[in-house]
C-alpha cells in the first residue's frame, strides 16, 4: 500500500512555497519522490526552501512568482514541467495575502488585492499549467481554501469571499477537467503560519479561536502537508470536486 502515496517520476509546482503551508508542502512532495518547483513571490524564501530539499537529497528548483502575473506564470509551468521531461503532474495553488478589517472601514483596494491573489492566482497558474497537465490519471489541481470560505470569518471579508470563490471554481474545474482524466480538489487547512499569526498572538482572539477548534490546538504546517501528498497520489485517484478541511474539527 505504501506505493499508492509514491510521487516518484512526477513533478509538482507549488505557489506560496517560500514558508508555512507551502514550504511543508514542498518538502512532503520531495520526501514522496517528486521533483518540485518552489516558487513565491519572495525570490529568496523560495530558493532556501529549494535549496532545503537538495541538499537532503530532494530534486527542487525555485523561482520569483507573483500569481497575478500571466507571463510569470507561463514561465513558471514551463519550468516545472522540465522537470519531468515536459509533464506537470501536480500544482498546488497555495499563494495568499490578508488584509483585515471590518466591512465597513474595508478599502476597495484591500478587497481587490485578496481576491486577485486568492481567486485570480488561482485562475492564472492553472490555466498556465493546463497545457502540461498529463491525461494518463496523475494530474492534479490541489487548491488552498478555509474554513472562512465555508463558514464566513468576522473582519475578512475580503479573505472569506475569496476562499468561497475558490471553493466554486475548484468545483466548476473538476467537472472540465474530468474528462481529461485530471482531478481538481481543495484543502481547507487551520495551521500555525505567518498568516495566522496576528490571530494567534492577540490573546483574546487566539482563546475564541482555540474555543472552536475540537481538538483544542494549532496544527503544525507539517501536520498539513500529508493531506496534500494524498490528493497529489494514486491514493485520491477517484476523488475530485472536493473539499476537506484539515482544521482540528473546526468545521464540522
Amino acid at each position: 500500500m505504501a506505493d499508492v502515496f509514491s510521487l516518484a517520476g512526477r513533478s509538482a509546482l507549488v505557489t506560496g512555497a517560500g514558508a508555512g503551508v507551502g514550504a511543508a508542502v514542498a518538502k512532503a512532495y520531495s520526501a514522496a519522490g517528486a521533483a518540485v518547483l518552489v516558487t513565491d513571490v519572495d525570490k529568496d524564501a523560495a530558493a532556501a526552501v529549494a535549496a532545503e530539499i537538495t541538499d537532503t537529497g530532494g530534486r527542487a528548483e525555485s523561482c520569483a512568482l507573483d500569481v497575478r502575473d500571466a507571463d510569470q506564470a507561463a514561465q513558471a509551468a514551463e519550468q516545472a514541467a522540465r522537470l519531468a521531461d515536459g509533464v506537470l503532474n501536480v500544482v498546488v495553488n497555495n499563494a495568499g495575502v490578508i488584509a483585515p478589517a471590518m466591512f465597513h472601514k474595508m478599502s476597495p483596494e484591500s478587497f481587490q488585492l485578496v481576491l486577485g491573489v486568492h481567486v485570480g492566482g488561482t485562475f492564472t497558474v492553472t490555466q498556465a499549467a493546463l497545457p502540461y497537465l498529463p491525461e494518463d490519471g496523475t494530474g492534479r489541481v490541489i487548491n488552498v481554501t478555509s474554513a472562512a470560505g465555508l463558514v464566513g470569518t468576522i473582519g475578512q471579508v475580503n479573505y472569506g469571499a475569496a476562499k468561497a470563490g475558490i471553493i466554486g471554481l475548484t468545483k466548476s474545474l473538476a467537472k472540465e477537467l474530468a474528462k481529461r482524466h485530471v482531478t481538481c480538489n481543495a484543502v481547507a487547512p487551520l495551521a500555525a503560519t505567518a498568516m495566522t499569526e496576528n490571530i494567534r498572538n492577540n490573546e483574546k482572539l487566539a482563546e475564541m479561536t482555540l474555543a472552536r477548534i475540537p481538538l483544542g490546538r494549532w496544527a503544525d504546517p507539517d501536520e498539513i502537508a500529508a493531506t496534500f501528498v494524498f490528493f497529489a497520489s494514486d491514493a485520491a485517484a477517484y476523488i475530485t470536486g472536493q473539499v476537506l478541511p484539515v482544521d482540528g474539527g473546526t468545521v464540522i
